[in-house]
């Protein structure tokens, strides 16, 4: 495996664990007292961070 390549599975492997952590947040009590407009815009967050990872996971599979 080249380095580039193991750089782009380590970046995949922080991101995943970005949107869990996100996720979980979302689904709490905290996230749930904040403005309407945090809300919103923390949930367009987790909607990119999705894609990216599946971008991601489309070019870890072409290596």
């Amino acid at each position: 495996m080249q380095p580039h390549q193991q750089r782009v599975i380590d970046e995949l492997t922080e991101l995943d664990e970005k949107i869990e952590k996100l996720s979980d947040f979302i689904g709490g009590a905290i996230y749930n007292g904040l403005d309407e407009t945090d809300r919103v815009l923390l949930a367009m967050q987790l909607s990119v961070m999705k894609a990216y990872s599946e971008i991601l996971h489309k070019r870890i599979n072409r290596f």
